[in-house]
Formats: C-alpha cells, structure tokens, sequence
C-alpha cells in the first residue's frame, strides 16, 4: 500500500458511565493546519498514549504527534470494564485455564511488563486508587459449573506457581453485600482501574512531550518520498514512522483484512448509591471486582466515586463486523442487564441504570496481535484479544521499541508470534461466530 482512503469512521454507541464520571485535564485541540514531526501516532487510546510515553522515554527531543478521530477516552479505551489482568485471560477459549507451562509463563510476564509500564506512569501522573487500584481481582462463581472451572484454574495456577485464594460463600458474601455467589478465587496481580480517568491523566500529562489532536480522524493515508503523509478533514501530518494503535480500524487503513473479529460488548452503571438508601450498606466492602468463572458470564464492579458508589454490571457478546451497533441494541441488553443485576442483588432491584453503552473488542482466531512493521516506516500495535488495557499497552509499547530499534527479550518474543488467522468467508463467519458466543452464553447459565 503506498495510499489508502479511510471511509470507516469509529462509532460508539450508547454514553459510557465511566466517561461521564471523569474529569477533562487539557482542552480539547483539533489538528487544524499541517504539521511535520518525526512520529506520529493515530490513536489516543492504551497503545497510543503508551506508545507516545515509550517514544518520548527512548527519543527525548523529537516531536511526537498524536491524533485521535474523537476525544481522548470517549472510545473504547473509555467503555472496558477496567481490569489490568496479569494472567491468561483467553476469552475464546470458554475457560481460564491456560495452554502449556511455557505459554502461560510468557504471557503472564508479558502481561506484568505492561502493568508495571502503567503503574509507573500512574505514579508519576499522580492517579489516585480510585483510579489505579493494585488490588487484585476476584473470579466469582454462582454454579457448580463455576466451581469446577475455578477448580481446574486453582490447579494451573498452583502448577505455576502463582499465588491464590480461594473464597467461600461467606467471604464472597462478605465481600458483595449478596448471597449469590457460592465461591470465588483471588489472584493479586491484577490492577482495577477507572479506564477514562486514567486515560484523560494519561493524555494531559504527556502534553509537554507530544501534541495530541482530538476530534481529527485521519481520513487518508499515503507514502510521499520518504514521509508518510496523514490527512484530516483540517491538515495532514507528515512523519517518516507511523504507529497505527487504532485496534480493529486497522482493516480500514488496508491491513489484516478478513483476519480480525469485531466484537462488542456492553455494560450499564448504576445511579449512585448514597447513604440513608434502600440498599445502601449491602453491597459489601467499598470497591471490589469480579470477572466471571465462566468467560462468557458477567463482570461486575462496584466503584467509589467521592462519596457515591455505583455498581457496574458487563454482560454479553455480539459479532458485528459493521464496527457499529444500534441504540435499540444497547437498550435491549440493557433490559437482559436488569435481570441479571437484579437477581444478584435483590436488595436493590429495580436500582436504576443511569448509563447504558457499547464497546468494541478485537480479538483473532488464534488468540494473536496484529503487530509489527506493515511497511517501510509503518507499524501496527493493534488486536488485543479482548484485553485492551494490559495487551494494548504492551503493543504501544513495543511497537515504540521495535520502530527505534530498541532490542529486547520480550519484543523478539512477541514478534514471533504467528499472524492472525484468515477468518471463514463471511457469511460463515457471522452465522458461525454469533452462533459459537450464544452456546458459550447459554452454557454459562446463572453465571451470566
């Protein structure tokens, strides 16, 4: 490719809680003339912001520009649920569990390069725990089925030698405020995070080192000599490197077509609980998170947000290759939502959701990024695999060495990994992919 038209634009659907909750730090600044620099980024999400912090840690002096189709946050990496996971966290694969010795080690400490890049830089930004919480993160089970598969992922990790606890149905009690949970396990590596705030900090903090463009899609894309030319609706960008950390958008600037899935999925906060409500003191200790024993069950956190607290409930998975889904389709998921947070906590049934929304996930068919150089001075650190807070902040990071040349173990590992696999023609892959989540999501039962 020495040119490519983008026609796709992100869409997101649905007002995400955890923006709403969070505070700006910078004003918001369009590219609005042409500029020159030595790297630019497109996307301002985990890899993006990563990826500029890396570039400025490795080439202090050099320009940095970072553009962004809308404002920093309001995207996906502003509508996760907020786990920085350390350990094998496949979603695919319908357990926890991982593969080979030697593939989980190498993913886990992957995985803890990436959390400890962020947790430097959240101690350096001054991010709050109510915003960067090393505190570990709970899988929940409300089945026997759920027992089981926490069973077999207490066995693996025992075999690796990871630390766990596991959690009766007091302490699960305890913990939540509700007697439907039966067990659970805690592993401690994982960091809870509130994603928009942690990316608004993230963005302001690096503007002494990068200029970041919001609300400025690059709608063009193409090799001038030895330049790689950006354009916007209002100027173009002219570098010789280029980091694209626009996770599954990738396939709209010409690469890895028909290899990557796009998948949503969705998530509703509660209005703030406040003393003197009904409910209010039954939801357990101040902040914790669960994900789900089965994969495809439900993740739920209750957050603190200065003297409220809110319980967020995420649940659901649909295949949409458009990138795009409706309001009809939130509303309606929202209304499954309902029934499911009211069967955990019947204590506030009927409690309502003040925000209902959608976020996109990448993954591929082998559980692989879609990483490296794509072409001369062109560099993708995209495909998370539905872990975008820790794998998209490994990628910027590494996509950072690999366009300075900086050698590591850990980039040479995860440059070899194979490329993604090319998915069945579409038809196939809507009618098959859909049709795979629904079982998985009908045999994750009363976990859902």
């Amino acid at each position: 490719m020495t040119g490519h038209v983008i026609r796709r634009l992100p869409v997101d659907t649905g007002p995400s809680g955890w923006l709403a909750l969070s505070a700006r730090r910078m004003p918001v600044r369009a590219l609005d003339r042409d500029r020159t620099a030595d790297w630019l980024i497109v996307g301002a999400g985990f890899a993006g912001l990563s990826a500029a912090r890396r570039l400025a840690q490795l080439r202090p002096g050099e320009t940095i520009v970072v553009v962004d189709a809308r404002e920093v946050a309001q995207g996906p990496a502003g509508r996760n649920s907020g786990f920085m996971i350390d350990l094998p966290h496949n979603l695919a694969a319908g357990e926890y569990s991982p593969g080979s010795a030697a593939q989980a080690k190498q993913e886990i400490a992957h995985n803890r390069f990436a959390i400890a890049f962020a947790t430097a830089a959240a101690a350096e930004y001054g991010m709050p725990r109510s915003i960067f919480d090393p505190c570990g993160k709970t899988n929940a089970a409300a089945t026997a089925r759920g027992e089981k598969l926490n069973a077999d992922f207490a066995r693996a990790l025992d075999r690796a030698g990871e630390p766990f606890e596991m959690l009766d149905a007091k302490a699960m009690r305890d913990m939540t405020g509700t007697s439907y949970y039966t067990s659970g396990l805690h592993t401690p590596g994982a960091v809870m995070i509130q994603p928009a705030s942690y990316i608004r900090i993230f963005a302001a903090a690096l503007q002494p080192v990068a200029d970041i463009y919001e609300n400025s899609p690059v709608v063009g894309l193409r090799r001038e000599g030895k330049l790689w030319a950006a354009r916007t609706p209002r100027g173009t960008v002219r570098a010789p490197k280029v980091i694209l950390a626009v996770n599954g958008h990738i396939q709209d600037f010409g690469h890895f077509g028909g290899r990557l899935m796009h998948i949503f999925t969705y998530a509703s906060m509660t209005r703030a609980l406040r003393p003197g409500m009904a409910g209010y003191g039954r939801t357990g200790v101040a902040a914790w998170g669960l994900l789900p024993a089965d994969p495809m069950g439900a993740t739920v956190r209750k957050i603190t947000h200065g003297d409220e607290e809110r319980i967020v409930i995420r649940t659901r998975f649909t295949y949409d290759p458009s990138l795009e889904v409706s309001e009809a389709r939130v509303a309606g998921i929202a209304a499954e939502q309902r029934r499911s947070f009211d069967a955990r906590f019947p204590h506030l049934e009927g409690l309502p959701f003040e925000f209902s929304w959608a976020g996109a996930l990448c993954l591929s068919l082998n559980h692989v990024p879609a990483f490296g150089e794509i072409e001369e001075g062109l560099f993708s650190a995209c495909c998370e695999n539905g872990l975008g807070t820790v794998k998209s902040t490994l990628a910027g990071v590494l996509a950072a060495d690999l366009a300075t040349g900086t050698a590591s173990t850990i980039l040479d590992e995860y440059r070899a990994q194979p490329a993604p696999k090319r998915l069945p023609p579409a038809p196939l892959a809507y009618l098959g992919i859909n049709a795979f989540i629904r079982w998985q999501e009908w045999r994750a039962g009363r976990e859902g």
